[in-house]
């Protein structure tokens, strides 16, 4: 004998099948978003690692130098494939014989943006 489906064997209707697919769009909007600021984060602090590197590479090369005397200067370098400016800002301290050096390193592409701004002490 053929007994005809009820309702509850006939499956979703449309209206449960767009609510779910509500949900499912709304969860891979929020995994894509997660997913683009996770890129942002590394490629911030892929910068500032590299920035402070190119600060410590001009503090270096003031120490090599010699003969320093307090001023600014300004220039660009290489690094990692990328141009970086930096402006170095050369300062007296108390102590006669240390010279404070502040090296601010922007990417070149990007002039208005401080990367990072590094401190470091070189000998007169």
């Amino acid at each position: 004998m053929y007994k005809s489906p009820t309702r509850t064997t006939l499956g979703m209707t449309l209206l449960e099948v767009m609510v779910a697919l509500v949900i499912v769009s709304v969860a891979i909007l929020g995994l894509s978003r997660s997913g683009a600021w996770a890129l942002e984060t590394q490629y911030a602090l892929e910068s500032r690692t590299l920035g402070l590197i190119v600060a410590e590479n001009v503090i270096s090369e003031l120490r090599l130098q010699g003969n320093i005397s307090p001023g600014r200067a300004d220039g660009t370098t290489q690094m990692a494939g990328r141009a970086w400016r930096y402006q170095v800002v050369v300062q007296p301290t108390t102590e006669q014989s240390m010279l404070r050096v502040d090296v601010g390193v922007y990417e070149s592409d990007n002039r208005d943006e401080l990367i990072v701004m590094h401190t470091g002490f070189v000998s007169s």
